[in-house]
């Protein structure tokens, strides 16, 4: 087991790199944050920001022999570089478990192989593959890029095979997944933390929005059955063991109109669906990753409270100044900023946390909220529940 106040390493310096660095500081650990960017929001927060890029040979062998551990805040870190790290300290999650979560073709084709239900789905890795894949899908689909893609970025929906054939030319003819659109009725996502031994803690069911391709809210519990909760569970857990994970790991679900439990995909840490854990759990997705890649055990993941997580956007920074005096009045509302210097249009700047009694309330007070600090909105008193 590693114990304060050893240091720990992070591959990225964006809000989730920010969040383990918190969460690391409160244990006692001390934290370096590689990152290339000057103005990273986990090198601002870290012991020590190594400004280098993630296949600089010097910057990663002083990593190695400073860190007792290491870990990634995002799943594109070169292959060779986790490689390179983990013949030298232990890397959690290891660079098989993230090879195969960082890439479309792989991560759909492990899940499949395994038994665990998709949207179907065909490997596109040249244009000749792409008449025999609309012939056999329903369309429409959405054409994927295997690699880079998030937030709904390197996907384009097609109808047909003429447009498959333009969205694919338009993706620069990378490999790609081609996969059947399904009808939704909720998107769900399930966070767990799996420790060296195999001892695994799951937390609630998320319940998801998405706007625009980028999650909006998530809604803790959520709204569905206890089975399918519990299938969902089950299923997240049956992956985490099949790569012998050790981290954090998120996968998202859809569930159809029809009724089906579709996984859609997953990911090597923690995620923008689980940052409500920070407040209304025992313990934060962000405590487990420091406690899995220390050979911790992981921690309980009760929930304290049912919350509404909703995202913050550049676009609202554009409107002018976010009325934060407004959220800062409601008592039941924690604001979290990433410490991002400039806002654009669909950049996360930070989250907030709306807990109640139940979840409806909650999602009363988010939106309350919501419209409160928007700087467009009508300058109205502002009236809260005590």
């Amino acid at each position: 087991m590693i114990v304060p106040v050893a240091t720990l390493g992070v591959l990225g310096g964006g809000q989730l790199g920010r969040m383990f660095t918190l969460a690391a500081h409160r244990m006692g650990y001390r934290v370096w944050v590689l990152d290339p960017d000057p103005a990273s929001p986990a090198g601002s927060m870290a012991d020590r920001h190594l400004q280098a890029a993630y296949d600089d040979t010097a910057a990663l062998e002083e990593m190695a022999e400073a860190c007792a551990a290491i870990t990634t805040e995002f799943e594109n870190v070169p292959a060779e570089t986790l490689e390179f790290l983990e013949s030298r300290v232990p890397v959690r999650p290891g660079s098989k478990a993230v090879a195969i979560a960082r890439d479309r073709i792989l991560e759909k084709t492990f899940i499949r192989d395994l038994g665990l239900p998709t949207a179907a789905f065909f490997a596109i890795n040249s244009a000749a593959d792409l008449a025999p894949a609309c012939e056999a899908l329903t369309m429409p689909a959405l054409l994927k890029t295997s690699q880079f893609g998030y937030d709904g970025k390197g996907q384009i929906g097609v109808d047909n095979l003429e447009q498959a054939r333009l969205a694919f030319a338009d993706l620069n003819e990378v490999p790609c997944v081609l996969e059947e659109c399904v009808l939704l009725d909720h998107e769900l996502s399930v966070i767990l933390a799996r420790g060296v031994g195999g001892h695994t803690e799951v937390y609630p069911i998320g319940e998801n929005v998405h706007v625009n391709g980028i999650l909006d809210t998530t809604r803790v519990p959520g709204r569905v059955p206890d089975e399918v909760a519990q299938q969902a569970r089950d299923m997240a857990a049956k992956l985490a063991a099949a790569m012998d994970y050790v981290g954090v790991l998120a996968v998202e679900f859809f569930i159809t109109e029809d009724g089906r439990l579709l996984i859609n995909e997953m990911a090597p840490r923690p995620h923008n669906s689980g940052h409500y854990t920070i407040d209304a759990c025992l313990t934060s997705q962000f405590e487990q990753q420091v406690r899995t890649m220390c050979g911790l055990p992981p921690g309980s993941t009760r929930l304290l409270s049912p919350a509404v997580m909703v995202n913050l956007l550049g676009n609202l920074w554009l409107k002018g100044t976010p009325r934060w005096q407004y959220l800062l009045a409601e008592g039941h509302t924690c604001l979290h900023l990433y410490g991002k210097e400039e806002a654009r249009e669909g950049r996360k700047m930070g989250h907030y946390t709306s807990l109640a009694e139940d979840p409806k309330q909650a999602m009363l007070i988010a939106e309350r909220v919501r419209a409160a600090i928007d700087p467009a909105a009508p300058d109205d008193e502002y009236e809260r529940d005590d």
